[in-house]
């Protein structure tokens, strides 16, 4: 009897070892040497480096607080953005607390563009709260704030804006979408006046 379970245990035994050699550590080493040979950076986070020195990533959204740059949405990653608490604020749609913090934000941003409607995902946070991305309208929305704030032309901000704007991938997947992080390094570098 011992000798017929011994007999049925090796099989499994070695198709274990064997699956567990070949699924967790060939392929994953693999899939990581596919990745960085063909695509370093985005294997790497899509980190953007400044003088040696890492700035943000291009995947990974930052809050910017100040009125010199364009805004993200909300986050609820922590206190805002944290990479190490990536997640949503798992408030619904009848929460009290969050009906009043969007009721605040909307107040807020309106301040800035009297008479206009603010954009949804400016008040509301994503799945994540790390999206890199706000709507074309969300960034529109901000140009005279950016534009009065660097002592810019709103039309050249407002250009910016829409050479800024990523369309969907073959035209249908996806929405259209800016990228802060960029837009907020093209700002930079468009030689805005320094701030006084």
């Amino acid at each position: 009897m011992t000798k017929d379970l011994i007999s049925a245990l090796r099989p499994a035994l070695v198709m274990t070892l064997l699956f567990a050699v070949l699924l967790g550590i060939a392929y994953p080493l693999a899939l990581t040497g596919i990745g960085q040979t063909l695509f370093p950076s985005q294997a790497n986070g899509s980190l953007v480096r400044e003088n040696g020195r890492v700035v943000g990533s291009t995947v990974v959204g930052q809050a910017f607080g100040s009125e010199r740059y364009f805004h993200t949405r909300p986050s609820a990653a922590g206190d805002g953005y944290d990479g190490l608490a990536s997640s949503g604020s798992n408030l619904g749609p009848t929460s009290r607390a969050l009906a009043a913090r969007v009721k605040d934000d909307i107040a807020r941003l309106s301040e800035t563009a009297p008479g206009r409607p603010v954009p949804p995902d400016l008040v509301t946070t994503s799945a994540s709260g790390l999206d890199p991305d706000i709507s074309p309208e969300a960034a529109f929305y901000q140009v005279e704030r950016v534009a009065r704030a660097r002592g810019l032309d709103p039309a050249a901000v407002r250009r910016l804006v829409d050479r800024s704007v990523e369309r969907p991938l073959l035209g249908f997947l996806g929405e259209p979408r800016v990228n802060l992080f960029k837009l907020n390094r093209r700002l930079d570098a468009f030689g805005a006046k320094p701030a006084t």
